[in-house]
Parts: structure tokens; C-alpha cells; sequence
């Protein structure tokens, strides 16, 4: 058991250094790096297709690279944004790692892109440990996953620097109890904002764009406390 978990903590710590060294990178080329995590059927890449294409619309320079198990309907689906998308295949992995993010971006990000956004695999446990270099990390839940959804992955939800509740016009049918929902997250994560959006009704459209824009305009971001544990 000791091996196992020298052998994990050895992992995640190639894999911070790996995303220290691209979020470096990065930064200096004026690329700000958003990644997206959530259980699949969120809405995420709903989501995120009209962020990008509100980017578009507003002038603001926007890439997204997609991953999943398989198939390429990710990178259909948001390359209806007219941004540049990529579509990552992890063959069975449950998540992407630092290196490989920067290997895929290598000689395909655009030189002027503004605000990247990674869509992980579609997974709220994998992902959660693993630092892309990010400098914003958002994590989006619907409305029919439940109000108890941070309590049952809190490292996800705890290292989160803003929280999306996705399918907001379903909150009545769900019966989705929002104040249930909002105490469960600030009990895993408090003083995160914890912000509603509907792609179907328009709700919250651009908040994400204007989050990553200030983010990457030096605006202050949320420092979880399980983060600060962590350092």
C-alpha cells in the first residue's frame, strides 16, 4: 500500500511541475487556460458551445480542445462555434494529464489565442487531481444530478474556482432544492461563487467568457481552502 501511494503522489507531483512549467508558457504568450469539469451529460459542451460562440461574436481571440474515451462529436459539436477546436482521444484514460495537454497544443494554438478552454473527460474523480496549467477551473453540475453532488466529490467541487449549475430551466421538474445545493457546496468549498445557467433559456450567456477574461486581465481569482491545504 505504501508503494501504491508514494508511486500516486510521485505522479501528481511530475504532473504540477508539468503544468507549472505550461501555465508559465502560456501566460507569457497572453493564453489563459479555463478547464472544464463535470460528470457526463451536464451540459458542459452545450455550454461551452455557446461561450465560444459568444468569444467569437464579442472579438475575443477563443480555442477549445475537447477529450473523451472516444469519438469525435465533442469537436463536431463546438467547432459550430467557429473557434478553433481540437479533439483529444485518451484511449481509456480517465482524464488528461499536464504533458499531454501541452503536446496536443504544440504547433496547433493559434499564436493570438486569448482564452483556451480544455474540456476534460467527462469524470469527477480522475480529473480533480490533476493541474493543466489552468489558471481558472470550473466545475458545472446540473440541476437533475442533485443537490448532494459536492458532498459526494468534494475534492472536485473543493478545488473549484467557480461552480456552473447547468439546466437551470429544469430546476422545477428536477425539484432542485438551489439553497440545499449552494450550503453543500461552501461546506467543501467556502466563499466559491456559485453561479445558474440554462443554455435553452439563455440564462447566464457570457458569464464564463467574462469570468476568463478577468481572470486573465489579472482580475483576483478564488483560492480554495482545500488548495491552500494542499500547498
Amino acid at each position: 500500500m505504501c508503494r501504491v501511494v508514494d508511486l500516486q503522489q510521485a505522479v501528481l507531483a511530475k504532473n504540477t511541475m508539468a503544468a507549472g512549467i505550461l501555465r508559465g508558457e502560456l501566460t507569457a504568450r497572453g493564453t489563459t487556460v479555463v478547464n472544464l469539469l463535470s460528470s457526463p451529460g451536464s451540459g458542459k459542451t452545450a455550454l461551452l458551445e455557446r461561450e465560444l460562440t459568444i468569444a467569437r461574436e464579442r472579438g475575443v481571440p477563443a480555442a477549445a480542445l475537447t477529450a473523451d474515451l472516444a469519438t469525435e462529436n465533442d469537436a463536431v459539436r463546438l467547432g459550430r462555434s467557429g473557434v478553433p477546436v481540437k479533439q483529444v482521444l485518451t484511449d481509456g484514460l480517465c482524464h488528461l494529464e499536464a504533458d499531454m495537454l501541452a503536446g496536443h497544443l504544440h504547433n496547433w494554438l493559434p499564436e493570438d489565442t486569448r482564452l483556451l478552454f480544455v474540456e476534460n473527460v467527462g469524470n469527477l474523480v480522475c480529473p480533480a487531481s490533476y493541474d493543466l496549467g489552468e489558471t481558472l477551473r470550473v466545475v458545472l453540475a446540473a440541476v437533475t444530478e442533485g443537490e448532494d453532488k459536492p458532498l459526494k466529490y468534494p475534492t472536485a467541487f473543493g478545488l473549484a474556482h467557480l461552480v456552473i449549475v447547468t439546466k437551470a430551466d429544469l430546476a422545477g421538474p428536477a425539484e432542485f432544492d438551489e439553497a440545499a445545493f449552494r450550503a453543500n457546496v461552501q461546506q467543501v468549498n467556502p466563499g466559491v461563487e456559485v453561479v445558474l445557467s440554462s443554455v435553452r433559456s439563455a440564462q447566464g450567456a457570457g458569464l464564463l467568457v467574462e469570468r476568463a477574461l478577468a481572470a486573465a486581465e489579472g482580475a483576483e481569482v478564488h483560492d480554495p481552502v482545500m488548495a491552500q491545504a494542499r500547498a
